[in-house]
């Protein structure tokens, strides 16, 4: 028999909390849950509690990319923008840029217009922190194509936005409201071979987006490795 938790009234199994639990708090391998039913009644748990909100402004924020430029979001009025929350070190982050599936959506948004922003929250002394030549060398490594990566070693983005993994992502229309937010795709696993299979979320928000078309999934559960903020 299934246990239930209301969070801000929604009712969510106390089993999904616990995969949520288990996904933030470092790197799995292995996929949440096989239960749809729970992994949506999490998301929808997620959505209510965050002062995130879709369909509601994404919060401005300022921060400085490896090149040392300054960028903020109202920078980029009229303007599709990606936020990617990224760390090379982490086995999720790895399945993605191995397989060259965030290159080609990288590749492929910013050819549309798109401004896509990785950002790197990890803080000095933790997994994934970079200076900013080590940023610009893993990008010239991995032919990386976004538009700018944010150093964010004191998570000051990271938090504003609520960002638990890596990846995390987040897509803003060109009113600078937020459209979407959760994982990259629906295959929560490390393992590269899984990229050929999976639904990308991100993909079709954007396309959608792009499109003045709904965006039919708004909220999903991410899954990663936790953000490495200097707690």
């Amino acid at each position: 028999m299934n246990n239930f938790l209301k969070v801000n009234g929604q009712k969510i199994t106390t089993t999904g909390l616990v995969a949520l639990a288990l996904i933030i708090t470092g790197c799995q391998t292995t996929p949440l849950t096989k239960d749809a039913k729970n992994t949506s009644q999490v998301s929808t748990a997620i959505a209510a509690s965050s002062p995130l909100q879709i369909d509601g402004k994404a919060p401005e924020f300022t921060g400085v990319d490896s090149n040392n430029t300054t960028h903020k979001l109202s920078d980029f009025k009229d303007k599709v923008v990606v936020l990617e929350w990224t760390n090379h070190q982490c086995p999720f982050v790895r399945k993605h840029y191995n397989s060259g599936n965030m290159q080609k959506l990288q590749k492929e948004a910013t050819s549309k217009g798109v401004v896509w922003l990785s950002i790197i929250s990890s803080a000095p002394g933790k997994q994934g922190h970079v200076t900013p030549q080590k940023a610009n060398e893993l990008i010239k490594s991995s032919s990386a194509n976004p538009t700018a990566v944010i150093i964010d070693s004191e998570g000051t983005i990271g938090r504003l936005y609520q960002a638990r993994t890596t990846p995390h992502m987040y897509v803003i229309d060109t009113d600078g409201v937020l459209k979407y937010m959760g994982a990259i795709d629906n295959k929560p696993s490390a393992n590269p071979a899984d990229v050929e299979t999976a639904s990308n979320y991100v993909q079709a928000a954007v396309d959608s987006v792009i499109t003045n078309k709904p965006v039919e999934t708004t909220v999903t559960q991410p899954y990663g490795c936790s953000v490495k903020y200097n707690r």
